[in-house]
């Protein structure tokens, strides 16, 4: 028998930074998240906050989770109080201590984001979320001398793309929904924000349709007089820009040469190394890839070198958990996985990039690699043409399981995401888990998924459990064809939107499924809406719907209505302190199904949030799931 306790043995590393000759990092060392230190090259990791403090998952933090400031002995770190994500920073000596807050009177009564750091000047971006109004706002603060600046607020973020040097010049971004973006020149001295891109949300007519950009990232160039951007204006897939500052409002299309991949992606972003050279990541197939560049403004021509991950092991067919460019040392951190093998730590570094030094060799304890499965590709053609990818996880060959195989139905959140090969994330784990026991898993990208390029992105606003919803019916239809799976006895199991999803497919659609597993999924859209932060409220009513407004429409799309229908177990899980999907909404749902005469069971983790990540808590998570779709699918 099979314990989750080994996949769990493989203790999480992630967000590294390589400081000198050591190397700090976070990690789940302890059974939950926290910051550590070790020698460059490998050593007894050394713990830099006290036992009874818990990080976040970088995955939902937004923003860096620490920075290291070692002109200064300090080391800058966002906490919040189990997973209520109510960040505020602090410091903690290089050698580790108890944090200390700063910028408390800016920033007391805010969810911040650490955006920006500059190791050579102490300065550092922030990025507020008012906790009792809706406005965000951008501060540009010095951890050297304690000074804090207001510099912009907005509905929409105001957030920080990039600064130029000297910190004398600041892109600030409006984000109305994903891909449509306005963008601001601040300037020291100047007199407020001047517009260089995009049409403000004011200046807009009613039902106007704005072309979108989909600029996710920018660094200032040419003397700091213009921006080289990741769009989607030219390509739906992303490519580079350049906007001259002085003439706002015009990209120019810029080549791509040197292109080594092949597959389905999308560019992720630009940044900037140092002297001429640049950083350009793509996600292909999920995949990550990293390229070093330079940049001929003359051919308007961006040049990738030689992939340093992506083509070469160990970084093949994974995921970067993060990754980050030390420009004194000239080398790069970085966390890296797949869907068999755990998060590790490297440095790539010499001047052709071919020195790859591991620091971890973390596995998974007592199950033989052969027993995990890498997944194949299951992409297919939805019920409307539209291609969506897809991987079918099934059990290996070497555990011997006979005939086809019980199907477990992953949904990802977001909705605007993607599931990758990550070990890192939540359901990498729980995969291999199921496939260990038996189950084939069928994890879909369906529309709306991220890393197929904006337009598909972009399905799912305003179509929440539309077209979406209809392509996980077609692919019911699609794997029925495969003997491999029994798609009579099938469960879905989903987190957030993929929790409305579970919620959605199980009440509408009762006839495809033997079981289904909602963690912490939106039950009411309405409620849903109400009880976000004050904050996310001005993106929800564009990308969802007005609760006033659009009120029949949220009530037609909202698992609630169907509910009554649903027909098969359900199990709920939740975290007392989600602030995205707070806890009373999935306990009404268990409240309406229990008064139904309904078999709903609910696990609910008192100190937690939009996840699930302190070792006890994780073994009795994905044992309830697996324990819960044995006992209703029978493998």
């Amino acid at each position: 028998m099979f314990r989750i306790e080994s996949l769990l043995s493989a203790r999480l590393f992630v967000s590294p930074q390589v400081v000198g000759e050591r190397l700090y990092f976070i990690s789940n060392l302890s059974g939950h998240l926290s910051l550590y230190a070790m020698n460059y090259g490998g050593s007894v990791p050394e713990p830099l906050l006290p036992p009874n403090l818990a990080l976040q998952n970088p995955h939902l933090l937004g923003g860096y989770p620490f920075y290291v400031f070692a002109d200064l002995n300090k080391i800058l770190v966002m906490l919040d109080n189990d997973g209520d994500e109510n960040y505020q920073p602090m410091v903690i000596p290089l050698e580790g201590g108890y944090p200390e807050p700063v910028f408390t009177e800016a920033l007391a009564n805010s969810r911040v984001h650490l955006v920006h750091c500059d190791p050579r000047t102490h300065q550092v971006y922030f990025s507020a979320e008012s906790r009792d109004s809706d406005l965000q706002t951008t501060y540009l603060a010095n951890l050297a001398t304690g000074e804090i600046e207001s510099i912009a607020a907005s509905l929409y973020g105001s957030y920080s793309l990039c600064y130029s040097d000297g910190h004398r010049r600041m892109i600030l971004v409006d984000s109305y929904t994903q891909g449509d973006h306005v963008l601001y020149l601040w300037e020291r001295g100047g007199n407020g924000l001047k517009l260089v891109y995009g049409k403000p949300m004011e200046q807009r007519q009613a039902g106007e349709d704005v072309p979108l950009n989909g600029i996710n990232s920018g660094v200032f160039v040419n003397q700091d007089s213009g921006l080289l951007v990741s769009c989607a204006v030219f390509d739906d897939r992303y490519g580079p820009a350049y906007l001259d500052l002085n003439q706002p409002g015009q990209l120019v299309e810029m080549k791509v040469e040197g292109i080594a991949h092949s597959g389905d992606g999308e560019m992720v972003g630009i940044q900037h190394l140092k002297d001429d050279r640049y950083l350009v990541e793509y996600n292909i197939d999920g995949c990550s890839w990293l390229y070093e560049a330079t940049v001929d403004f003359s051919s308007m021509t961006l040049r990738l070198q030689r992939p340093i991950v992506g083509n070469h092991p160990p970084f093949v067919d994974g995921m970067l958990a993060s990754y980050l460019y030390d420009e004194e040392s000239d080398r790069y951190a970085v966390s890296y996985s797949t869907a068999t093998s755990p998060t590790q730590l490297y440095t790539i570094e010499g001047a052709d990039r071919q020195t790859i030094v591991q620091h971890t060799r973390e596995r998974v304890l007592g199950i033989d690699a052969d027993l995990l499965s890498p997944g194949e590709d299951a992409s297919f053609i939805s019920f409307d043409g539209t291609r969506i990818s897809a991987r079918l996880y099934l059990p290996s060959p070497f555990l011997g399981y006979q005939g086809a195989r019980p199907l477990v139905y992953y949904i990802h959140g977001g909705p605007q995401s993607q599931e990758r090969p990550d070990f890192a994330w939540f359901s990498m784990p729980l995969i291999q888990f199921l496939t260990l026991n038996g189950f084939a898993v069928f994890v879909p990208n369906v529309r709306g998924s991220t890393g197929y390029g904006l337009s598909y992105t972009k399905q799912v606003d305003r179509d929440w459990g539309g077209k979406d919803r209809l392509d996980h019916v077609h692919a019911l239809k699609v794997l029925a064809k495969d003997p491999r799976v029994d798609v009579k006895r099938a469960g879905v199991v989903g987190r957030s939107y993929g929790g409305y999803m579970t919620l959605t497919l199980a009440a509408r659609h009762p006839e495809l499924w033997s079981a289904a597993v909602d963690m912490f999924g939106p039950f009411d859209l309405i409620t849903f809406l109400e009880r976000i932060p004050p904050t996310w409220k001005p993106y929800f009513k564009l990308v969802l719907g007005d609760p006033v407004e659009d009120r029949e429409f949220l009530v037609e799309r909202s698992p609630k209505t169907y509910m009554d229908q649903i027909a098969c177990p359900l199990l709920v899980i939740q975290g007392k302190n989600d602030p995205r999907v707070v806890e009373q909404e999935s306990r009404d749902l268990v409240e309406y199904l229990r008064g139904k005469g309904k078999s709903v069971e609910y696990l609910m983790f008192e100190n937690e949030g939009h996840d699930v990540l302190k070792y006890e808590n994780r073994v009795r998570c994905y044992n309830a799931i697996t324990d819960f779709f044995k006992r209703t699918l029978k493998p």
